[in-house]
């Protein structure tokens, strides 16, 4: 028997809640000073960047039209509807943090700027210990980036073992999207409901 398209989305919407109701037991910081310790190592095991605790990215995840006065401004860069969504990952391409609630046309600077992972930042709560990110977000005591021009050889050391670190997050979209093709195609569903199944879809992380 048939399932009819509405009958289909309703239940995708009451799965997709019940899943990604599990994200708080499931995406998290670490939860004391050892698995802290041992993200730190992992990072560093890589490209000997230091005191890395995750590495901070933005990947756009293209959805339908969501409609109204506001449509456009989901519309990203790349002329489709999207939205931002802001990941932390640790070495072993797990999902540390997620915000999945930023039009497409947003900077991930901006993301960033307002999610909790920069007030807690900004407080202090991760000390000693860095995020990485790209050319994209401003240098914080608490965020390190590439330098923009090089000149020097422990310069030219910085860039190559923070992008190669940083990289792992680059990885973890893949493998995302890979495991999850609706990530890639596009999400026809109500703009709420592609929310809720971005964050169902992370809580699987690591695949």
């Amino acid at each position: 028997m048939g399932v009819s398209k509405a009958s289909a989305c309703i239940i995708m919407k009451r799965v997709s809640e019940a899943i990604a109701s599990l994200s708080p037991n499931n995406i998290y910081m670490y939860r004391n000073q050892e698995e802290m310790e041992q993200a730190v190592q992992q990072f560093y095991n890589i490209a000997r960047f230091p005191r890395v605790f995750g590495a901070i990215d933005c990947t756009l995840i293209k959805i339908q039209s969501p409609g109204g006065d506001d449509a456009e401004i989901y519309r990203c860069r790349k002329g489709y509807f999207a939205i931002n969504v802001q990941t932390v990952s640790d070495a072993n391409l797990k999902i540390r943090n997620i915000v999945a609630r930023w039009p497409g046309s947003c900077h991930d600077q901006t993301v960033f700027n307002n999610s909790m992972l920069k007030h807690e930042c900004v407080q202090g709560r991760f000390n000693p210990y860095l995020l990485i990110g790209d050319s994209g977000y401003s240098l914080e005591p608490y965020l390190m980036t590439p330098l923009q021009h090089t000149e020097t050889p422990a310069e030219n050391l910085y860039n190559e073992s923070i992008i190669r670190t940083r990289n792992v997050v680059e990885r973890q979209y893949g493998v995302w999207k890979r495991r999850f093709p609706i990530l890639s195609t596009g999400i026809k569903l109500k703009l709420e409901t592609a929310m809720t199944v971005i964050v169902a879809t992370a809580v699987y992380s690591p695949f």
